[in-house]
């Protein structure tokens, strides 16, 4: 099954690096900026998450270590935590870079790019805000530009993957569960 995922997984990155290419002029992200991983829920299909697994049993101990530290803090701040959303900072997350980029979530490699929702609504990174992503073309709640036409939420993309792609919950939760 993971085969078939990391097969499809690289033939969706093509149309994504299409897209970070035809919005470049609005695209900010580069190697070290690591402002979308630093507070989130990061949703993961079942699928996903095997894929992330897959990787992380790759790393360098030093590095498995550090992860199995943060998610002990994510652990601590989940139990401390009274709201109804929870965020945290990426556990995979290791000096500002992700140690397991080449196996990252959809909602990691779409992050960044502005796209139509299926309500009609664009979705908006939230960098923009911070002077980053489409900050140019987004002022007090309006997009001036058009959006990608293509609805780049999770379950939408998981709906080409022809395969069990499993629940979709936050990485945290597969993690602790």
């Amino acid at each position: 099954m993971l085969k078939k995922y990391d097969f499809f997984i690289k033939e969706f990155q093509k149309k994504i690096d299409k897209y970070f290419e035809e919005n470049s002029e609005y695209i900010y992200c580069h190697q070290g900026c690591s402002a979308c991983c630093e507070t989130g829920e990061y949703p993961f299909s079942w699928i996903e998450m095997g894929y992330l697994m897959d990787a992380f049993t790759k790393l360098p101990d030093d590095v498995k270590f550090k992860i199995k530290q943060n998610i002990e803090k994510i652990k601590i701040q989940k139990e401390n935590f009274k709201g109804e959303r929870f965020e945290y900072r990426c556990p995979f997350l290791i000096d500002g870079l992700c140690s397991v980029y080449s196996n990252r979530g959809l909602t990691c490699r779409t992050h960044g790019l502005a796209y139509l929702r299926k309500n009609g609504t664009v979705n908006v990174p939230h960098c923009a805000n911070n002077g980053l992503n489409y900050s140019k073309v987004f002022k007090d709640g309006i997009f001036s530009i058009e959006p990608i036409k293509e609805n780049l939420n999770i379950d939408k993309i998981l709906k080409n993957f022809d395969g069990e792609m499993g629940e979709i919950r936050p990485l945290i939760d597969w993690i602790l569960k």
